[in-house]
């Protein structure tokens, strides 16, 4: 049997490869409803990330920060969901919906975490209306073709893709 988990606690996972402006709106909205949000950044190297973990974590720490969501905390991880929720004691898994198209695979995602950490409550936020179609695949890819994101990400995040996709040729 585990320990009761502290449904004051929220995981908010992802790759955020990288972190959008929707994803932020997304935790600040979040850190006025929990006493603490843990953004859990997965390495998942089969989705190929164009940033490595250690970026990722360090991007989203200095843009959160910079929010002042003083009760967020960013962490990496390479375990699997349901057992890195368990180790933080979180309550609730928080995941975003940008368009009914994200629901389907979000359901099986709830059910799945919901048979692995049966105590643990999925809650589904939306973003606000002008991040909804923003994802971080598209941001990519129009930081690949030299497009400008700045609207869509923190003046950092847009920086990193910048230089990271300079000698990007299409």
């Amino acid at each position: 049997m585990h320990k009761q988990p502290d449904y004051a606690v929220a995981v908010y996972p992802g790759t955020f490869d990288p972190l959008t402006n929707g994803h932020t709106d997304l935790v600040a909205r979040a850190s006025r409803m929990f006493k603490k949000v843990i953004v859990a950044i997965a390495e998942s190297p089969h989705k190929k990330p164009a940033f490595p973990l250690g970026q990722r974590i360090e991007l989203a720490q200095e843009v959160l920060a910079e929010a002042g969501l003083v009760n967020v905390d960013v962490v990496g991880f390479d375990s699997l969901l349901a057992h890195f929720v368990r180790e933080r004691g979180a309550g609730v898994l928080l995941r975003g919906l940008r368009a009914v198209s994200d629901f389907e695979y979000e359901f099986q995602l709830a059910s799945m975490n919901r048979h692995l950490v049966a105590e643990v409550e999925t809650v589904f936020m939306t973003p606000d209306e002008k991040h909804s179609f923003i994802s971080s695949t598209l941001v990519k890819e129009v930081a690949r073709l030299h497009g400008d994101v700045s609207e869509f990400v923190h003046p950092l995040v847009a920086e990193a893709l910048s230089a990271h996709f300079a000698d990007t040729r299409f």
